[in-house]
């Protein structure tokens, strides 16, 4: 520490002030400016700020009172600084060069720190008034955003006084201060990019609009519908309706894979699809008519099922096979599960009154064992695989 002093003393008093040549008039005047400084700074703050306190006492909010607070002393700093500087205008000629370089650099390093001094202490209301206009908006996005802006600040006014403090005093260049800082901003950067990425990606995902908290989506890689339950500024946390657990996954994994949004509007209404395909081997084509009507009757009575969004067809023979494609949409997110189940029934209760017991075989005969099986006398056989 008193190394740390004496390199100061060493940097700022070079040379000695010689005030035995500065005449008598000149310091009565620098006295009556030191004089005038202290009245001026006793004025501003039991009457301007007394005045100013109450006007915004006056106000439903408190944020311009603690303001206020924060003020009073900065600025009667700043007072004195005003004066001094002053009193070095007087007797600047009097004083050496390097006497007129260091005590300009004295007062502008202090009036610096005064001003990191008040955007430290204010930081907190900013980032409460930009929380309040934050709380107006639609999008969550600028929400987990403005905790960090406070710190932020906070963060630049101190690098700022120090790098320009030890300019001055310690004799270092900004320059170089600067090139140090961006250095090791390089390098944290390279540790912490797969951070800073999923950061980018939360603001595509509000920027596009992909998904919001209580939307119902289709993840890549997860079985079954999930529903965001919240996104943070890394990861999003999902509930896996399967399990009803909650996972969390990073942001970038959400943007590289494919987001089905079941929640947002494609239309007037919500839609949820419901997509079969019935195969069944061996029929007519008037009883492949009939089954036809029959799914499009029911479909009709199912509660939840959009009653002109519907489609039943008879898409083409594949091999034995009468495919018959079933596309339904849900209105109802709620009654999605009841509305499928309440299908299938359906389906196997017109496959029953048609008498039909068995769907689609698909036969592959093993050549091979056949060949082998004829030799020894034995039966011909098919794999039937349902």
């Amino acid at each position: 520490m008193e190394n740390l002093i004496n390199l100061i003393k060493e940097r700022i008093f070079e040379s000695d002030f010689q005030l035995g040549n500065i005449p008598l008039s000149t310091i009565v005047i620098m006295v009556i400016i030191l004089l005038l400084t202290q009245i001026c700074r006793g004025l501003f703050t039991s009457i301007i700020i007394h005045r100013i306190e109450r006007l915004t006492s006056a106000t439903e909010s408190t944020l311009d009172d603690e303001f206020i607070k924060i003020l009073r002393a900065p600025l009667g700093w700043l007072i004195w600084l005003a004066g001094l500087w002053l009193v070095h205008s007087v007797v600047a000629r009097h004083l050496s060069p390097e006497q007129n370089q260091k005590i300009p650099e004295i007062l502008f390093v202090s009036a610096l720190f005064i001003v990191t001094y008040i955007l430290y202490r204010a930081a907190p209301l900013l980032g409460e008034v930009l929380a309040g206009l934050a709380a107006h908006t639609e999008t969550e996005l600028d929400d987990l955003f403005v905790p960090y802006f406070p710190r932020l600040f906070q963060t630049a006014a101190i690098l700022i006084a120090v790098i320009k403090g030890s300019e001055i005093l310690l004799g270092a260049s900004a320059g170089a201060l600067i090139g140090l800082v961006g250095g090791a901003g390089v390098a944290l950067g390279l540790l912490l990019k797969d951070i800073i990425y999923d950061w980018f990606c939360t603001v595509i995902i509000y920027a596009d609009g992909l998904y919001k908290p209580g939307d119902w989506v289709g993840v890549d890689g997860v079985n079954g519908f999930v529903q965001i339950v919240s996104i943070g500024l890394r990861s999003t946390q999902l509930r896996l309706t399967e399990w009803g657990s909650i996972k969390k996954v990073p942001n970038s994994k959400m943007i590289a894979g494919v987001v089905e949004n079941w929640s947002q509007k494609t239309c007037n209404t919500f839609e949820w699809g419901i997509n079969l395909t019935l195969k069944i081997d061996g029929i007519s084509a008037q009883k492949t008519s009939q089954i036809c009507k029959s799914i499009e009757e029911k479909v009709t009575y199912i509660d939840g099922l959009h009653e002109q969004k519907k489609l039943v067809l008879f898409s083409h023979i594949e091999e034995n096979a009468r495919v018959i494609i079933i596309r339904v949409f849900v209105t109802d997110p709620n009654l999605y599960f009841a509305a499928q189940q309440t299908l299938n029934l359906a389906l196997l209760e017109i496959l029953e009154k048609e008498e039909i017991d068995h769907l689609h075989v698909d036969l592959q005969k093993q050549l091979q064992d056949y060949k082998q099986l004829n030799e020894n006398g034995s039966p011909s056989v098919a794999m039937m695989n349902f």
